[in-house]
C-alpha cells in the first residue's frame, strides 16, 4: 500500500526549506491526522535532542507513522559531509548518520542522506569523492540493514551536488560500491530538473526505490506546478510501490493550505 506523509522540520536554521510545518511537533502531527495523513517525515538537529519515548507516545496518540528521519541538519548545522576532503569531518559526518539511523530504527524508519552527500571540492577529483561516498553508504547501509530498516540514498539536482543527479546514475552507484541496505529516494522536484522523462526513470529503477518526496517543478505542493503526475501515479502503482510518498515541499501559501493541497493530490492520484 502507498502511504502518505507530511514534513516536519524542528530545525530553526532550515526554516526557509522546503518543510510543510515547523517547530511545533505536537501541533504538526495533530494537523497531520486530521488531515488523514498516514505518517510523518522528522527532521531534528539530532537524534539526541528528540526522546524516543516521547514520540513513541505521540505517534500513537495521533495514530501516525515515523515514515523517514533527515539528516541534513549534519551538514546545516555542523558542516559535516561524507566526502570532505579531512578524513576527520568524515568521520564525524558517518557517526552523526549512524546517530539518526540509529534513531529510525527505533521506530522502523530509514534515514536519508541527501545534502549530507556533499560535493566534489575544488582540487578534489570527483572521482575520488564518490568512492568515499560509496564506501560510506556501503558501511551505513550495513549498519540499517542490521538494525532491520535501509537506508536512503537521494540524488540532487546540479545545483545541490556535482555528485550524482540523476536515478540511473544514483543505481549504478550502490551497485558499483556494494551498498546493501540502501535504496534510492526519487524526489520529484530534483527529478524535474535533472530527468528528461520522470516517470520512465522512475519505471526503469523502481526496484531502488524506497522513498518518493512530492512537490511540485516549482517544489511548491503538487498542483502548483506544471510536473503530470498521471504517468508518475500510473508507474508507481504498476510498479508495486509500497513506501511513503511524502510532502517536501514550500509550506506556500501557508502550512495548512500546502498541506491540505497535497493530502488531495495524493488521494486523487493513489487512493481515487
Amino acid at each position: 500500500m502507498i502511504k502518505s506523509a507530511v514534513t516536519i522540520a524542528l530545525v530553526p536554521q532550515i526554516k526557509t526549506g522546503p518543510w510543510i510545518f515547523w517547530e511545533d511537533l505536537e501541533e504538526g502531527m495533530k494537523k497531520a491526522q486530521n488531515l488523514g495523513f498516514d505518517g510523518i517525515e522528522l527532521f531534528t538537529p539530532s537524534p539526541e535532542l528528540m526522546e524516543i519515548e516521547y514520540l513513541h507516545e505521540l505517534l500513537e496518540k495521533y495514530s501516525l507513522e515515523l515514515a523517514a528521519v533527515g539528516t541534513g541538519a549534519g551538514k546545516v548545522l555542523h558542516g559535516l559531509t561524507l566526502t570532505d576532503p579531512d578524513p576527520s569531518i568524515r568521520q564525524k559526518a558517518k557517526a552523526f548518520i549512524e546517530g539518526m539511523i540509529r534513531f529510525g530504527a527505533a521506530f522502523g524508519a530509514p534515514a536519508i542522506i541527501g545534502s549530507m552527500q556533499g560535493h566534489a571540492l575544488p582540487g578534489n577529483s570527483r572521482s575520488q569523492s564518490l568512492n568515499w561516498l560509496k564506501e560510506a553508504l556501503k558501511e551505513l547501509g550495513a549498519l540499517a540493514a542490521s538494525l532491520n530498516t535501509f537506508l536512503i540514498y537521494e540524488p540532487l539536482n546540479r545545483y545541490e551536488t556535482n555528485l550524482i543527479n540523476r536515478l540511473t546514475d544514483g543505481a549504478a552507484l550502490l551497485k558499483e560500491g556494494d551498498a546493501k541496505g540502501v535504496k534510492l529516494l526519487a524526489d520529484l522536484f530534483h527529478m524535474n530538473i535533472e530527468e528528461s522523462d520522470l516517470a520512465e526513470s522512475i519505471k526503469e529503477n523502481a526496484s531502488k526505490i524506497g522513498h518518493i518526496h512530492f512537490a511540485d517543478s516549482n517544489r511548491s505542493p503538487i498542483g502548483s506546478g506544471h510536473t503530470d503526475m498521471s504517468p508518475i501515479a500510473k508507474v508507481l502503482k504498476e510498479s508495486g510501490y509500497s513506501g511513503f510518498i511524502s510532502a517536501e515541499a514550500f509550506p506556500v501559501p501557508n502550512p495548512e493550505e500546502a498541506a491540505k493541497m497535497t493530502i488531495e493530490s495524493f488521494t486523487r492520484f493513489f487512493k481515487d
